[in-house]
């Protein structure tokens, strides 16, 4: 399907209401029948009906259907954030005594599900550096049932072969997830090599304007319904109309805003990688980037977020150059309009940060839809200071 016609005309039945160009927000609890066998009907198939909006409702429908096409999947499934798309995303693929394998240092509220929810049933998670398959396979135990990647990670960018560990998956009856949000369906297609689920924080790239926060699950029809009419209705995790309603006008400019983002940020890579106080630049489609090749193979773009080390940094220098940055927001996530900075300091102790531990002195940048000219400036600056 094209994705001019994804965006802005599937799943949008105008004459039914009012020829509106923008779909309504459909702000209700419920829905009425009007008969004892209509409601009789929705009960047997409530993901095909409209009962409660707790599960199924017009506006948040129409975002599945574009999402569930956009990844190039059966269906989707709309969380209230990213963190309840991956718990809905894991949970129903594991049972007590199973043994997950993790991409080292993923999001950090899959690293608290493994760590600190999973253990509840005795479940038990390896985690690995991931970019090389035999890590795969020499961390398989005959109780693996899941796998969970992050390609590439919103740190240091590793990147794992995605149909190598898929085939490896599948040849042992193991669910995959991959947790897609650095990438977006635009730059990446992980079904296409063989994923079984696709998971992003909507609250990023997708809704674009930091003013909503949401998070998509995709996969095959029958696997989707299973976490439906289980864990998505009991946790009551679905986004509320309103919101739906802002991801689908994030939708409508998502391919022209990836575009520029992508511009400004290899305008600012190429000016950093000059300067005489830049240490590295870690971008997986840099040509200096160490997976390179991979991140080529499986990758049409990198978007606007990447990772600087400086000389010499350490804590102080870190902060007094963060702090120095005036159109560079102090904020984490990333994908909005506006430009952002995090240091990687600032979840450590000081007492704990190693100077010899590159990871230490990270500081992760993203460029938003300023222009180039005028962040390179800010940068600068702030570089004086440093």
């Amino acid at each position: 399907m094209d994705l001019s016609q994804i965006l802005n005309e599937l799943g949008e039945e105008r004459s039914g209401y009012f020829n509106a160009v923008a779909p309504p927000i459909v702000q209700t609890s419920n829905f009425a029948f009007d008969t004892v066998e209509d409601l009789r009907r929705a009960f047997a198939d409530e993901m095909g009906s409209y009962i409660y909006s707790r599960g199924l409702n017009p506006t948040t429908d129409i975002l599945r259907r574009k999402l569930a096409a956009l990844d190039g999947a059966g269906d989707a499934l709309v969380f209230a954030n990213g963190a309840a798309a991956i718990y809905a995303g894991v949970v129903p693929h594991v049972k007590a005594g199973d043994h997950v394998i993790s991409v080292r240092s993923p999001y950090s509220w899959a690293q608290r599900t493994f760590d600190q929810i999973l253990p509840r049933w005795n479940i038990s998670t390896t985690y690995v550096d991931g970019t090389d398959i035999r890590q795969f396979e020499e961390a398989l135990r005959p109780n693996t049932s899941f796998i969970y990647l992050e390609s590439p990670n919103s740190w240091n960018f590793a990147i794992q072969p995605l149909a190598e560990v898929a085939a490896l998956a599948r040849s042992r009856g193991i669910v995959t997830l991959i947790d897609n949000s650095y990438c977006t369906p635009l730059h990446q297609r992980p079904h296409e090599l063989g994923i079984d689920l696709c998971m992003q924080t909507a609250t990023k790239y997708i809704g674009g304007h930091s003013d909503t926060l949401g998070g998509v699950l995709t996969g095959t029809p029958e696997r989707i319904r299973r976490i439906f009419e289980l864990d998505y209705l009991a946790v009551g995790s679905g986004i509320a109309p309103f919101n739906a309603w802002l991801l689908l006008r994030g939708l409508r400019t998502l391919p022209a805003r990836l575009e520029r983002i992508a511009r400004t940020a290899q305008e600012v890579i190429a000016w950093l990688k000059q300067h005489p106080k830049v240490a590295r630049v870690l971008y997986p489609l840099d040509p200096g980037f160490p997976q390179y090749e991979l991140a080529r193979t499986q990758m049409s773009g990198a978007g606007g977020l990447f990772t600087i080390t400086l000389k010499g940094g350490n804590p102080e220098r870190i902060t007094r150059f963060c702090e120095a940055l005036q159109h560079f927001l102090m904020a984490v996530s990333w994908g909005g309009y506006e430009s952002l900075v995090l240091p990687k300091c600032a979840g450590i102790d000081p007492a704990a940060f190693d100077p010899a531990n590159e990871e230490h002195q990270y500081i992760r940048l993203y460029c938003g839809l300023e222009d180039a000219a005028y962040l390179i400036k800010d940068l600068e600056q702030a570089l004086e200071r440093f």
